[in-house]
């Protein structure tokens, strides 16, 4: 209070709110009931069902600046560019629109300024199809609140508990490698089941014949 006073602040930047926790900052989300959030802030993308932390940070951040670094991670695994990508409103700047124009990638959203007056079947159902995509992301966020802890890390230090998140991530990403596995599975039972059923009715129809 004295610092503030003698230099006439009304803020202190990496102020402690927690004895046990110093690495806590108050980030400033504007939600109903809850306008300002403690904890990690994450970058997070989703493809093929799977959760990639991208970036993790104690001190608030926009998530629109890692949006190019993340599409060329995609690329150096995928080998080539996405078609088109799912984003939050956050991430449709200009920017990063005329980013992705150049690279030929189609950003998910409606485009900025005045909406149109007349809109078509075909942009509005490719809308919605936009929109159904980029819930896999929101749900991963819940599936991991609600299953894994994901909004529950007790861990004290900084370190311990960006450990906790990034397991948190593997947990879920292995309980998808796993049910990937178990579908495959199942569906080569059944199909070799009904290959033998198949042909065992077909041994008792030349039988009958003969």
């Amino acid at each position: 209070m004295l610092w503030m006073y003698e230099n006439e602040s009304k803020r202190v930047d990496d102020r402690i709110v927690s004895i046990s926790q110093p690495h806590i900052r108050p980030i400033v989300r504007g939600k109903a009931g809850k306008p300002v959030e403690f904890g990690a802030k994450l970058s997070v993308s989703c493809f093929e069902k799977y959760v990639f932390l991208e970036h993790l940070s104690w001190d608030n951040f926009n998530e629109s600046g890692d949006f190019k670094a993340q599409i060329e991670e995609y690329k150096n695994f995928t080998g080539y560019y996405p078609s088109s990508v799912h984003v939050d409103r956050i991430y449709r700047t200009r920017k990063n629109r005329a980013w992705c124009k150049e690279k030929g990638i189609r950003i998910s959203g409606p485009p900025l300024g005045r909406p149109p007056g007349n809109i078509s079947k075909e942009t509005k159902k490719q809308a919605q199809d936009d929109e159904r995509v980029r819930n896999a992301i929101e749900g991963k966020f819940g599936e991991g609140k609600r299953r894994y802890g994901l909004n529950c890390i007790m861990a004290k230090l900084s370190e311990t508990a960006e450990t906790s998140i990034a397991i948190t991530f593997l947990v879920m990403n292995l309980s998808t490698l796993l049910r990937q596995v178990n579908c495959l599975f199942l569906s080569l039972f059944l199909n070799s089941y009904k290959l033998g059923f198949i042909i065992d009715f077909s041994i008792v129809k030349v039988n009958i014949k003969a």
